[in-house]
C-alpha cells in the first residue's frame, strides 16, 4: 500500500474529489441495455461510473479499460486521437496511475469495437474518483478469506453477489406476493421479557434502563403477530430477523431470517393453497432472474399446476412405514411404549434423550422427509404434543389427538411450517402448562431455558382471536434452495456468525 500511495503521489493522483452530477449520467446496466442491441449512436454523450476491473495498454496512446456497475461490464476505449487538448504527457500521467479496482468516472459516446462488442469511446480524460490503495485480488478461493474480506470477495466471485442478489429477489417477490393479497406488512419487538412463539433457547441480555429485568431476543414473531389479529388486523405479515441460541453448522445459524403471515378466518386447507401458489410463483420468478444472471441453478421440478404437493400424514405415514401400531401419544408413558416398539431401529443416543417431540421429529426426518428429494411434499396433522400453540382434534382414522398443521418440504429441507392457530385461552394455557412439565421432563432440554407459560398472550386471546392460519417460512433456506448454495452462511451478507 506505501508504494501505491507513493506512485499515485508521484502523478497527483491521491484525491478523493466531491462527485459531480451530470444530467447525461447513467448507470452501467441501462446504458447496457439501451446501447447493448443498437448500433452505436455517437451523437449522445454519456457519463458512466464504476470500478476499473481490467487495464489493457496498447501503446502510449491507446487504453482500454473495463469498467463495472452493478455487475456489469462495460468496455472504456481512450485513444489520444480521439481526445481534444490532450498532449501525450497528460494522457500518461492519466493512465500510468490507474490500476484494477480504482473507481472512476468516464465521458464518451457508445460505439462497437471491431469484434462488435459495445464500448464507451471516450472524449474525456478519466477521472479516478476513488483510488484502490489496495491491490485488488484476481480470485479469493480460501473460504475463511471470502467470508471475512466479503467486499473482496463480492468484487471478484461473481456467484456471491448473485447469492445475495437472489436473496434480495426472494424478499421482493415475498412483499409483492403479500401485498397483492391484501396483508399488512409490520414490525414487531425483537427484544422483550419473553423470546416468545417456540421452545429454543434464547439469547439472554439486560438493559441500562432496566437493569433488573432479563431481556431477550426473540425466537419468534408468532405471538406479537397474533396479538395484533387480536386488534383486528386481520392479514398481517413480517420479514425479520430471529434469534436462537443454539448450533451452527450449514443449514444453521443462530440469527435468521424469516417470513412469516397470519390470516384471520383461514384454514389448513386455505394454508396449504397458498403456500403452493407461493412456491410456484417464486420458482418461476428464479427462473428468470438466473437467466438475467447468467446462472444454470437446477431448481426442483414441482408437480403439474394442475396437482397438488403430495401429502403425508405423520402418524398413519410412520405406521406404514414401520409396520407398528403406535401408542396414544397424549399419555405420560408414550415415550417408553413407542421406543419399546421401535426397538434397535432407533439409536442410543435419541432414546437418551428422552424427549417424544425429539423422537418423533427424528422418525419424520428419517422416513418421510426424504420424500422430499424428488418432490415438494406436505408433512400433516402432525402429534398434538409436537405443536402448542396449533389447534388440534382427534383423527378418525388414528385415534391419536393431532394438530391442524403442514410442514413443507423441498430437497430435505422444512421450508414453511403452518397450522390453525389455536384460540381457546383455556385450551392454549393447558398446551403451555404441558410443553413446560415435558421439558422439565426431558434430559435434552433440561439444560435449556425452561418453557414458561406467557401469561400476557394467554390474557390476549381472551379478547377473541378469530380463527385464524399462521404460516412462517425460514428465507435463508429459501435463499439455499433457489441460489443452489448449500451453506447458510453464503446467503448471508457477511457469513454466518463464525464469520462475524
Amino acid at each position: 500500500i506505501e508504494k501505491r500511495i507513493k506512485k499515485l503521489d508521484e502523478y497527483d493522483a491521491l484525491r478523493y474529489p466531491r462527485i459531480t452530477h451530470h444530467d447525461n449520467c447513467m448507470r452501467i446496466p441501462d446504458f447496457v441495455a439501451r446501447y447493448g442491441a443498437d448500433e452505436a449512436h455517437d451523437s449522445e454523450v454519456v457519463v458512466l461510473q464504476g470500478r476499473v476491473m481490467s487495464r489493457r495498454a496498447q501503446g502510449s496512446k491507446l487504453v482500454y479499460l473495463d469498467i463495472v456497475g452493478e455487475f456489469q461490464k462495460v468496455q472504456v476505449k481512450s485513444s489520444l486521437a480521439d481526445l481534444t487538448d490532450v498532449t501525450a504527457e497528460d494522457f500518461k500521467r492519466c493512465f500510468h496511475p490507474i490500476l484494477r479496482g480504482d473507481i472512476v468516472e468516464v465521458t464518451g459516446i457508445a460505439t462497437r469495437s471491431a469484434t462488435g462488442e459495445l464500448t464507451l469511446q471516450a472524449a474525456k480524460l478519466p477521472t479516478v474518483l476513488t483510488p484502490s490503495l489496495a491491490p485488488l485480488p484476481r480470485k479469493v478461493q480460501d473460504d475463511e478469506t471470502r467470508v471475512l474480506n466479503r467486499h473482496v470477495d463480492l468484487l471478484v466471485n461473481q456467484d456471491t453477489a448473485a447469492v445475495l442478489r437472489t436473496r434480495s429477489h426472494v424478499i421482493k417477490t415475498m412483499r409483492d406476493f403479500f401485498h397483492d393479497r391484501n396483508f399488512l406488512e409490520v414490525q414487531t419487538p425483537i427484544m422483550a421479557d419473553n423470546a416468545g412463539g417456540a421452545a429454543a433457547r434464547p439469547f439472554l441480555t439486560t438493559a441500562n434502563e432496566f437493569s433488573s429485568r432479563e431481556l431477550a431476543l426473540r425466537i419468534a414473531p408468532e405471538l406479537w403477530l397474533k396479538r395484533l389479529v387480536v386488534g383486528g388486523m386481520d392479514r398481517v405479515f413480517e420479514i425479520g430477523p430471529s434469534f436462537r441460541n443454539e448450533g451452527l453448522d450449514n443449514t444453521h445459524n443462530p440469527e435468521f431470517t424469516t417470513c412469516e403471515f397470519y390470516w384471520a378466518y383461514a384454514n389448513l386447507a386455505q394454508l396449504t393453497s397458498v403456500t403452493e401458489h407461493f412456491i410456484r410463483s417464486l420458482f418461476a420468478s428464479a427462473r428468470v432472474l438466473h437467466q438475467q444472471l447468467g446462472r444454470d441453478t437446477l431448481l426442483p421440478d414441482l408437480p403439474n399446476e394442475d396437482f397438488a404437493f403430495p401429502q403425508f400424514e405423520f402418524v398413519p405415514t410412520l405406521e406404514k412405514i414401520l409396520d407398528i401400531k403406535f401408542p396414544d401419544l397424549s399419555q405420560d408413558t408414550a415415550f417408553d411404549e413407542l421406543t419399546a416398539l421401535l426397538g434397535d431401529r432407533i439409536s442410543p443416543a435419541v432414546r437418551s434423550e428422552r424427549s417424544l417431540n425429539r423422537l418423533l421429529d427424528h422418525l419424520a426426518g428419517t422416513y418421510i422427509e426424504p420424500f422430499s428429494h424428488t418432490t415438494p411434499i406436505l408433512i400433516t396433522h402432525h402429534p398434538a404434543c409436537m405443536s402448542p400453540l396449533s389447534k388440534s382434534f382427534t383423527c378418525p382414522a388414528t385415534n391419536q389427538h393431532v394438530s391442524a398443521r403442514a410442514e413443507l418440504f423441498i430437497g430435505g429441507r422444512e421450508l414453511a411450517n403452518m397450522y390453525e392457530e389455536e384460540n381457546d385461552p383455556a385450551a392454549q394455557r393447558r398446551k403451555f402448562e404441558a410443553q413446560v412439565a415435558a421439558r422439565q421432563h426431558s434430559a435434552a432440554e433440561a439444560a435449556e431455558t425452561p418453557a414458561e407459560v406467557d401469561e400476557s398472550y394467554v390474557q390476549a386471546l381472551e379478547y377473541g382471536l378469530p380463527p385464524t392460519g399462521g404460516w412462517g417460512c425460514g428465507v435463508d433456506r429459501l435463499v439455499m434452495l433457489l441460489s443452489g448454495t448449500q451453506r447458510i452462511g453464503d446467503t448471508l451478507t457477511f457469513g454466518s456468525l463464525r464469520n462475524v
